[in-house]
């Protein structure tokens, strides 16, 4: 019990991380309380390699990343599937060649998105076409966590992934030796995640930055368009 602090607000009474209960404290993954698990891990691995985050990027749905941790960046591309949303500025689907840019961006950013995307092989070919040559796609896909109801009711949660399966399915399209994977998480991490305990709730973060390879929360990926 070191490591958590008791959950006091928004509860009559104090609720322990370690309390037996079939309900987490939160199915949103804590976004309404503050940083997720997932979101300590996705944010570690692109500042890790924010070296790489430069030229013309391309987020989906926003540009946050390139903004926050990009250098001597010339342009945010954002990519969205519809006119929804008026910060775009790539209207297209990563499964439709026709619809994408080809050759055209120097870091792709691609967090937590190839979970949701039914027909994933198409998704990475998508992905390694906007590129331009010796460009990065740079990204992290889930692990062990819970569905996400949200994008389940609107367009599918389909794929949970380990640092073999993503590596493989990258090396398809990238080519062996192209392709660098890191994983993130253990079994405390694991199990805070999945109850919606986050960030803040933690009185040490470090426990976080135990690596387990057989509890892997986040894979971080990046993958050279090495032509």
């Amino acid at each position: 019990m070191g490591y958590i602090r008791k959950i006091k607000h928004l509860f009559a009474r104090p609720i322990q991380f370690d309390q037996i209960s079939v309900e987490p404290l939160h199915r949103d993954f804590g976004y309404h309380r503050g940083t997720p698990i997932d979101r300590y891990y996705i944010e570690s691995f692109l500042k890790l390699h924010a070296d790489v985050i430069r030229g013309v990027s391309l987020e989906i749905g926003e540009s946050t990343y390139s903004k926050v941790l990009g250098h001597d960046i010339e342009k945010c591309e954002i990519l969205h599937y519809d006119n929804s949303n008026k910060q775009a500025t790539i209207i297209g689907d990563l499964t439709k060649a026709e619809t994408l840019p080809s050759n055209s961006i120097d870091c792709f950013i691609c967090t937590q998105t190839y979970n949701f995307i039914y027909d994933l092989q198409k998704a990475i070919e998508g992905s390694y076409q906007v590129l331009k040559p010796q460009g990065v796609l740079l990204g992290t896909v889930a692990g062990l966590t819970q569905i996400s109801r949200y994008d389940m009711d609107r367009w599918g949660d389909y794929w949970r992934f380990t640092d073999r399966s993503i590596k493989k399915l990258l090396e398809e399209v990238f080519g062996q030796g192209n392709v660098e994977v890191q994983v993130y998480g253990n079994v405390f991490a694991a199990t805070a995640l999945l109850k919606g305990v986050v960030c803040e709730d933690i009185e040490n973060l470090q426990v976080l930055n135990h690596k387990d390879a057989d509890y892997q929360v986040t894979i971080g990926f990046k993958a050279i368009k090495n032509v």
